[in-house]
């Protein structure tokens, strides 16, 4: 088994290995070039500009590099900072937590633990029942709606 998976195991950009291999030029054919930057340069978007900012449609949020399912509709809130947020992840291991201290004091960025995508960072302000504040690019992130996901 651990031949298999370091066989499936890729290195992206940062040097961490990720287990889903997304191919860097297929990825800037399928996405818009922000999406681009944000997922593979750790860019961001501008504050309030994200299409999923508001919204309240219900279904599951997944990131738009590997498709990986992060976050649940019902676990979004509206913080007022300016991007989509979460109050929770749909499994832990789905996504993956560094330090980041580009700003010159320490933030924790939030990683799609499938291929790595830069999604955005994580803080501790955020309400019950885990107070976490998960801040999210709405450019790494795809909705996928409960009507979508019957059609499948």
């Amino acid at each position: 088994i651990q031949v298999l998976m370091n066989e499936i195991t890729e290195v992206n950009s940062k040097g961490s290995a990720y287990p889903i291999k997304v191919d860097e030029e297929e990825l800037k054919k399928r996405v818009d070039p922000l999406s681009f930057d944000v997922l593979r340069k750790a860019a961001t978007e501008t504050a309030f500009t994200g299409e999923y900012t508001d919204s309240e449609t219900t279904g599951v949020y997944k990131c738009k590099a590997c498709a990986a399912e992060l976050f649940r509709s019902d676990t979004k809130f509206h913080s007022g900072c300016g991007w989509p947020s979460f109050y929770d992840a749909i499994e832990s291991k789905n996504i993956k937590t560094a330090d980041d201290f580009l700003l010159g004091y320490k933030r924790t960025e939030l990683m799609c633990a499938g291929c790595g995508g830069h999604l955005g960072h994580v803080f501790e302000d955020g309400p019950a029942p885990t107070g976490q504040r998960y801040c999210i690019n709405s450019v790494s992130i795809k909705f996928e709606g409960e009507e979508e996901k019957k059609e499948k």
